[in-house]
């Protein structure tokens, strides 16, 4: 049974040969401008009336039958230094705009904004993204797998965006500098995307099928250049830092740690798409705490990496496999452990190739006798048929001069763990056919069996109808120390079928359906462990609200002890069987209120025959564009026999985010985790003085809450500069 559910994504991939440019005729031409453009949010200055102008935008939401209500107009220019911009958008005079704040990196359906979206290897699956909401907040970003943005990225470049009675323009300049290109490539793929909030509007200059995010670079136009891109020229960045702080553990009634660093990275741009990064004793430091959440699962939780050295070309590293089988993650690398020095190669090769190289080592650490690691990671990946790919990826950590159990005082590591991986990922030329294949293999001592992954899916995404399958088998020798992988010795079939209900007149609601997905884990020998099955409805109104209602099937049995609560009382046994049925119900208010809100609710059974009830919700209020406030609040309510008993958690986190300008923002949060016993006070003031250059104030506090007292309390200050030779 293994071997034919191994050999079953042979059976269902196919190749999609089309290599056609699905909006290959929508076109706009762009001409070197030999005049000085001033970033200001106006169109005066003559070079705007001389470049080609697009209108006729399609509309994308609610529905894609039609062009859209709202206008919108863009004109593109060049020089030997810059790309620019500018877009007009259009909307009734007695309508105000309606954005959240002037934070960068918006949320996208929270604010009325225009986004571009370039291709400029046009190979429909790597860009760059950039834009503004209409209050000018800017938003930046990278492109990958042919429409996903990381949002983490942050280079040089300049906006500003001006409001009228009618209208509010936009306008920018992307330094060649800041994106990577080919030299010589007269055509690059674009796309323009706008959203209006009053009107319940997104739409597109090419038109994109309602389905799939404005960002898909499978449906992007053509920008035409009168002649080649110039090359960017000498292309070095030094970002130097100097950090302070100042740390102390009151509930251990340690001294205080004062904390002084000095350090940098360095970008070198070996050709117009590849670049080079290095960084000596950098800082890892995370300028926002993470956001506490409340645990109640078996496995290890993820948090995202947000540290600029490991952004650029991520996706190369850290998308190898799925959500739950990450080879590599980054954040095994220098989070506790100092850093010596680290080194980045990554970028195109040509229009087909790309590369990614990594080669960072830790400094040894007696406290836990953890000694100087290396970490090298190589990824390969070259483009097939239209817009698929097959990628290559090898990691190494090793140990550096150290024998395992030398000190019999101190923990022993593990001297070497390597990874190496094959992946083909399907892409069809229209996206309504995506997929993945993957095998990857395991190297550590004393482990040589049972340490393979393999894994597929196959997913068909169109207007009306949704299907996909998904497998994977994971050794349970299968190790990946630099990775995310919090299970092993499993095999799971995943399938999942859904349908989409248009409502074509104007009515509130505008789409509806079904969406059905079962989850089946089985152990290697294909005995049944977990099983959920979801059965979900989902509503979606004109104002853009909506609405889910759910009921599922569980069934667990553990695969070593667990406490059904985290809590320390006492623990299921390994071996143990449970099943129960719960429902529940999502909402999401309209984003055109300055008051907005949202909730969820899941009430049913629980192990050992229990019950738990969960209630969360989110409230927010702008006083636009300034101060937005927020408000989180989840409860958790398990009833178990003895010696659990009635538990209950509370995670409260109310935040205050006031942004002065598009460059003075000051947020603070307050966490309160009843799980964790744990109350977080965040504060963090940021000035970006120039574009990519930043002040940095944090202060951190942590609280027991009963009796209350401090546990620690951190205040950091860090100054960076990005300075472009």
């Amino acid at each position: 049974m293994l071997k034919q559910l191994l050999l079953l994504p042979l059976l269902l991939y196919v190749s999609f040969l089309s290599a056609q440019k699905k909006n290959g005729a929508y076109s706009i031409h762009i001409h070197k401008t030999n005049s000085e453009i001033k970033i200001d949010g106006a169109m005066d200055e003559a070079a705007w009336q001389e470049a080609e102008a697009v209108r006729n935008f399609f509309m994308v939401l609610p529905m894609d039958t039609s062009h859209a209500k709202v206008e919108t107009e863009v004109r593109l220019l060049y020089d030997a230094e810059n790309i620019y911009i500018l877009a007009t958008c259009f909307h009734k005079p007695t309508v105000p705009y309606r954005v959240e704040s002037l934070r960068r990196d918006f949320v996208f359906g929270k604010n009325d904004n225009f986004l571009f979206f370039i291709d400029p290897f046009n190979d429909l699956t790597n860009g760059f993204t950039f834009g503004a909401n209409a209050a000018g907040a800017q938003w930046d970003g990278m492109l990958y797998e042919g429409g996903k943005a990381d949002l983490s990225w942050d280079n040089k470049w300049t906006s500003a965006v001006k409001n009228y009675t009618d209208k509010w323009i936009f306008e920018a300049a992307i330094p060649f500098k800041s994106i990577r290109y080919k030299k010589g490539i007269t055509q690059w793929g674009i796309n323009f995307s706008r959203l209006d909030i009053t009107e319940a509007e997104k739409s597109s200059w090419a038109p994109v099928p309602r389905q799939f995010p404005t960002a898909s670079l499978a449906y992007t136009g053509t920008l035409v250049w009168d002649a080649p891109p110039p090359q960017a020229g000498s292309n070095i960045s030094v970002i130097p830092f100097v950090l302070a702080g100042v740390s102390k553990d009151f509930e251990n009634k340690q001294k205080a740690v004062y904390q002084k660093e000095i350090g940098g990275d360095a970008k070198f741009s070996l050709n117009s798409s590849l670049n080079l990064d290095l960084t000596v004793n950098p800082d890892f430091s995370q300028v926002e705490v993470d956001r506490q959440v409340t645990n109640l699962d078996r496995f290890e939780l993820f948090f995202p990496e947000r540290r600029q050295f490991f952004l650029e070309n991520a996706d190369l590293f850290a998308n190898f496999g799925y959500a739950t089988i990450r080879p590599f993650f980054s954040r095994r690398i220098g989070l506790g452990v100092p850093i010596q020095y680290g080194a980045r190669l990554s970028g195109k090769l040509n229009k087909d190739w790309r590369i990614g190289v990594m080669d960072m080592e830790t400094k040894k650490v007696d406290a836990t006798g953890l000694p100087a690691q290396n970490f090298s990671i190589i990824a390969l990946q070259r483009k097939v048929f239209s817009r698929s790919n097959i990628g290559v990826l090898f990691i190494n950590k090793q140990s550096i001069n150290y024998t395992p159990g030398k000190d019999s005082s101190k923990p022993t590591y593990s001297n070497y763990n390597r990874n190496i991986g094959l992946e083909y990922n399907l892409a069809s030329s229209n996206n309504l056919w995506t997929g993945k294949m993957l095998f990857i293999k395991s190297f550590s001592p004393g482990k040589s069996t049972n340490d393979l992954v393999q894994a597929a899916h196959l997913q068909y995404n169109s207007r009306r109808w949704l299907f996909l399958w998904q497998h994977e088998y994971v050794g349970k020798n299968y190790n990946a120390e630099v990775g995310y992988v919090p299970r092993q010795g499993y095999i799971k079939i995943n399938p999942v079928a859904g349908r989409t209900f248009l409502v074509r007149r104007k009515a509130k609601i505008i789409s509806h359906g079904p969406k059905f997905s079962t989850t089946v884990f089985f152990n290697e020998n294909f005995k049944q462990t977990d099983n959920e099955s979801f059965l979900s409805y989902f509503v979606a109104w004109r104002n853009q609200s909506t609405f889910m209602t759910w009921v599922a099937h569980d069934y667990v049995k553990l695969l070593a002890p667990f406490d059904p609560t985290v809590s320390n009382k006492d623990t299921l046994a390994r071996g143990t069987e449970h099943k129960w049925n719960a429902w529940g119900t999502e909402f999401i208010s309209k984003p055109q209120s300055l008051f907005t809100f949202g909730f969820s609710s899941r009430y049913g059974g629980y192990y050992a025959n229990g019950t738990r009830l969960n209630l969360t919700c989110d409230l927010g209020y702008r006083f636009q564009p300034f101060v937005n406030l927020q408000l989180s609040a989840s409860y958790n309510q398990i009833n178990l026999p003895q010696p659990w008993g009635r538990t209950t958690f509370w995670l409260v986190g109310p935040r205050v985010d006031v942004t002065f300008s598009n460059k003075l923002f000051f947020t603070t949060f307050f966490q309160y985790n009843e799980q964790l016993k744990n109350m977080n006070l965040n504060t963090r003031f940021q000035w970006r003085y120039k574009p990519a250059s930043d002040l940095f104030i944090v202060y951190t506090d942590n609280y027991l809450p009963a009796p209350f007292s401090i546990r620690n309390r951190a205040v950091v200050l860090k100054f960076n500069y990005w300075w472009n030779l």
